[in-house]
């Protein structure tokens, strides 16, 4: 078998194909969530460069939260992206939801994210 990707890197790689297509020059609100903790970094496609990142494992994160994997610390990440790329100066990004379902704990990230000023 040539292609030997399981069904999550397919859908990543169709949502990651489908950004690209409707981004022009926005960045990229990229989230990656693991079973304990949710990341969220803003990436310039065009350089290659992360231009704001969050994390559940960050200090002044962490000590607010009783665990890194629920939507309260998903809402906490969305929120603290969002005041950096406004800091940053980014006001419009794309989002990345990756190959995970719009729900729950990404869905809480992107709203909190909205929340705080981003538009996407």
């Amino acid at each position: 078998m040539a292609n030997s990707k399981n069904a999550f890197e397919r859908r990543r790689d169709r949502v990651r194909r489908s950004i690209r297509k409707t981004a022009g020059d926005r960045p990229r609100l990229s989230v990656f969530r693991s079973s304990k903790q949710i990341y969220a970094q803003i990436i310039d496609d065009a350089k290659g460069h992360t231009l704001v990142s969050a994390s559940t494992i960050e200090k002044d994160v962490k000590g607010n939260l009783k665990t890194g994997a629920d939507t309260a610390a998903a809402a906490a990440v969305g929120k603290l992206v969002a005041e950096r790329a406004s800091a940053a100066g980014i006001k419009q990004v794309v989002f990345d939801r990756g190959g995970y379902q719009y729900h729950g704990r990404v869905k809480a990230l992107a709203d909190a994210a909205r929340e705080g000023g981003l538009d996407f």
